[in-house]
């Protein structure tokens, strides 16, 4: 049986009753777009997270983009951000006419070195834009910091990080606003795209909304700001409103995955995840290390397991934002990590007995090396 990092089939097979009443139940409503069940969604999302509003998006690219911009970000401004990330976000940025400025991680974590922002800031800096990468936050107490200091926004990316708290208080919450994925391989997944900005001002959230109706307010009659159609399809909004309902227990899932790893590869040369201080980690992916990389992502195919690498090209070096003019080394820990990284597969639904395979095949392989 071929394994990979992710399969949804054993989920679905589990909620497969669940999820084919959430289609009937819009097909039925009589409400196709903007309708009870994102409406619902929106709602319960913005609950779990303690804030007062939630915009349902059509993906997390957008999310990002529809919040940096209903912050004020635009043309000539800059939004500080990492390098070691899903090229979505820095996309994201320049899809608002903004420029993304990079810092580099840190390689116990692979998180934003949040003491390397103050340096980037300059005059032309509108946001600080970390990323929850991988399931757990940022450090963001120095980041609220500079951002009152010196009058920035402050928007979280936390496509890979539904539910992952710090210090207690739940990732989303700290700054101006954040965004979501909702892709179907996320913590708290869709059958399809879809995406979500939280945000506890209802001045954001009322320009989010403008945003994604081509901007107008939530009828169609008349363009205040152009905008293009940005919403979250009913049908993926009343899936996610079940799913919701059993996101700690897929974080749950997840943990334990993530245990059985520790105890069957902990004594072997791999490294594996670090948990910073006071995060809780929700393992949206497992990223484990070796300067080997490549030959044992190579060597497991032999075992029909075939892994990711989350990211083999960080953002600065690819041709499409060559014009940023990043040369090679000026990220160096960002760069490293880049040919040592790769991903074990990791869902809530992945069997002991999978999983037993996996641990035992990697050992072979490391043992071979």
């Amino acid at each position: 049986m071929t394994t990979r990092v992710w399969d949804y089939l054993a989920e679905y097979g589990a909620e497969r009753a669940d999820l084919l009443d959430a289609v009937e139940t819009v097909f039925n409503s009589g409400q196709l777009v903007l309708g009870a069940s994102l409406r619902g969604f929106e709602s319960e999302f913005a609950a779990y997270h303690g804030v007062g509003h939630c915009a349902g998006l059509d993906n997390g690219t957008n999310a990002i983009k529809l919040a940096l911009q209903a912050l004020g970000v635009g043309p000539g401004d800059e939004v500080i951000t990492v390098s070691n990330t899903a090229a979505p976000t820095v996309v994201a940025i320049d899809g608002t006419g903004a420029t993304p400025v990079f810092v580099d991680v840190r390689e116990e974590d692979f998180l934003m070195d949040t003491g390397l922002v103050e340096a980037a800031i300059t005059e032309r800096t509108k946001c600080l834009l970390p990323v929850h990468l991988y399931g757990q936050c940022v450090d963001m107490a120095p980041l609220k910091a500079l951002a009152a200091k010196h009058g920035l926004s402050l928007l979280e990316d936390c496509a890979q990080a539904h539910g992952a708290r710090q210090n207690g208080t739940i990732a989303g919450t700290f700054g101006d606003a954040a965004a979501f994925s909702f892709y179907p391989t996320k913590v708290l997944g869709a059958y399809g795209d879809g995406g979500a900005a939280i945000t506890s001002d209802e001045a954001v959230d009322r320009r989010l909304r403008r945003l994604r109706y081509y901007g107008m307010e939530e009828r169609y009659y008349t363009v205040e700001t152009p905008a293009h159609n940005s919403r979250l399809d009913e049908v993926q909004a009343e899936i996610l409103r079940r799913k919701l309902k059993r996101l700690d227990a897929y974080t749950a899932g997840r943990r334990a995955v993530a245990e059985r790893y520790v105890e069957g590869l902990g004594d072997t040369d791999l490294k594996l995840p670090k948990t910073t201080p006071g995060n809780e980690h929700v393992y949206y992916v497992y990223v484990v290390r070796h300067p080997r990389r490549d030959e044992i992502i190579e060597r497991l195919k032999a075992y029909d397991i075939h892994l990711n690498i989350s990211y083999p090209w960080p953002v600065h070096t690819m041709t499409g934002f060559a014009h940023l003019g990043y040369e090679k080394g000026s990220l160096p820990v960002t760069e490293k990590l880049a040919t040592e990284i790769f991903s074990l597969p990791m869902y809530p639904a992945l069997s002991p007995d999978l999983q037993d395979k996996v641990v035992h095949a990697v050992r072979e392989v490391l043992s071979s090396l």
